[in-house]
């Protein structure tokens, strides 16, 4: 079930959700740096992520489920922000460039219709980042946050997810290695719970960042099947011929 906007809005007002909000653009500015030239599409509530992209092109939209609610995005100029449901995208098909899910995948009802709905909607060379709770990290065990809402992933089973709907993973990282309390001196070191975490303690990352592309397979042609008369024919000479006296006896009997 998705968290309501409301939950979601006072999170990112807070001074953890200012750090977890920096925190995850500096991720996913190192594994895209610019988006220039793309549609970009955050579904869930990514808002917090795509200001960079913002004002780089104006094809920037955020997609908030309807179970979720909705708030005005951005705050100055045109708003870009669409109320809809997960499993009916209100993108043409192979219109979309790049897609964010943010608090999207942990919290559907119906996963399996939006990723297909995703796959519908992206390009042809589209890509997606799914980013999700990591199973093994604190913040999915601690309900004070988003991330401790809904269903955790491992990176496996994140992986195989993508895999079983024709998106193929490409690169991994993680982020939020700091523990998610309020306190001051934890929230000014955040920046070294990164890099400590990243070196020596990756599998607790308190979220997983998965890039994928879409899967695009090529026609199959139709199947004919092997002429069998050559066969047919061998197998015809290898039977025996009952001899004339077994016959005779068959007919006397």
């Amino acid at each position: 079930m998705f968290p309501d906007i409301a939950d979601l809005l006072d999170f990112y007002n807070t001074p953890l959700g200012g750090v977890t909000k920096r925190l995850l653009r500096r991720k996913l500015l190192e594994l895209w740096p610019t988006l220039a030239s793309d549609t970009v599409v955050g579904l869930g509530y990514a808002a917090p992520l795509l200001r960079p992209y913002q004002e780089q092109t104006p094809r920037t939209f955020a997609v908030m489920p309807a179970q979720q609610g909705i708030v005005a995005w951005p705050r100055e100029g045109a708003y870009r922000s669409v109320l809809s449901l997960e499993s009916q995208l209100p993108f043409a098909d192979n219109s979309i460039d790049t897609m964010i899910l943010l608090h999207a995948v942990e919290n559907t009802d119906n996963l399996q219709l939006m990723l297909q709905e995703v796959w519908r909607v992206l390009a042809g060379n589209g890509k997606l980042l799914m980013i999700v709770p990591n199973r093994r990290g604190i913040w999915a065990h601690l309900e004070r946050t988003p991330f401790g809402q809904g269903h955790p992933f491992s990176m496996r089973q994140a992986k195989r997810l993508l895999r079983a709907h024709q998106f193929t993973p490409i690169r991994f990282v993680s982020a939020l290695y700091m523990p998610p309390f309020t306190g001051r001196v934890s929230l000014r070191a955040a920046t070294a719970w990164e890099k400590i975490g990243q070196r020596w303690f990756p599998s607790f990352a308190g979220v997983l960042l998965i890039e994928a592309r879409k899967q695009l397979y090529a026609p199959i042609a139709a199947y004919k099947p092997a002429v069998a008369k050559p066969i047919l024919r061998g197998l015809k000479a290898r039977i025996p011929v009952p001899n004339s006296s077994i016959q005779n006896r068959n007919k006397k009997t």
